[in-house]
């Protein structure tokens, strides 16, 4: 994946939580960093394709109008939908437990939803069938082991875990050459998806120097460095600028 050189503004606001500590009270202990922001795209935003579903009528009849490709998603405000960000550097050397909460991955009216799913190591990943028809799930995966399961309509829900980090592993149904997804694995738990306003949230992250990345599948990637104080909200921004012929 080729990294974009985009514009990137960078904007920090401190926001010292208040309070007194007593003595002996280790102060770095209680208080961590916060970081919120947006990811927007700079130029004119590509026209989503529609998907037609004529083959597999069963999904077709799911939706009043053909579905839109989900490749880059752009809200009215500029707002870049499905970009993982993610600490890239920083961190040290540690394991950090996999949450016990499952992220889930639903196929429905043969579309992914979401498009792009964030988690860490060894975290759950379970696949949901809630179409009428069968599905084969087909991550593809660079460094983590591949799988490729066929689920039919109406069977229970099945789970699989990533052992390693590898951001961007693609993902297909043999069945319906449109469905496309994308799975980013973690080793630790510093990472968003942007919203549908190109929105994100990053929490609890220990005081520190930082780089943070922002990946998307079109659009490469864009880091940037920052310091994180102990108790400090800081507002990032990344700015991903449009390619022609997007």
């Amino acid at each position: 994946m080729k990294r974009i050189h985009s514009s990137i503004v960078l904007t920090v606001a401190v926001a010292v939580s208040a309070g007194c500590f007593g003595t002996g009270e280790t102060k770095a202990a209680n208080l961590v960093a916060n970081l919120t922001g947006t990811v927007k795209l700079e130029g004119p935003a590509p026209k989503r394709a529609p998907i037609s579903m004529a083959k597999e009528p069963s999904c077709a009849t799911v939706h009043k109008t053909p579905p839109l490709a989900e490749d880059v998603v752009v809200g009215p405000t500029g707002g870049l939908e499905n970009v993982v960000i993610y600490v890239s550097e920083g961190l040290p050397d540690q394991v950090w437990d996999a949450p016990a909460e499952p992220v889930v991955l639903s196929q429905d009216g043969c579309t992914y939803t979401p498009h792009v799913v964030a988690l860490q190591t060894n975290q759950k990943l379970r696949i949901v069938n809630d179409d009428k028809t069968s599905h084969n799930i087909h991550p593809m995966p660079a460094g983590n082991r591949e799988w490729n399961k066929s689920q039919p309509p109406g069977v229970p829900p099945f789970e699989e875990t990533f052992a390693r980090q590898e951001i961007g592993i693609p993902v297909k149904c043999n069945v319906h050459s449109w469905m496309r997804a994308y799975i980013a694995v973690l080793r630790h738990p510093f990472f968003s998806v942007s919203n549908e306003s190109g929105g994100f949230t990053i929490k609890n992250l220990p005081p520190g120097n930082y780089t943070i990345t922002a990946w998307h599948e079109k659009l490469g990637t864009s880091t940037q460095k920052i310091t994180a104080g102990a108790g400090e909200s800081k507002a990032l921004q990344f700015v991903f600028k449009a390619k022609p012929g997007m």
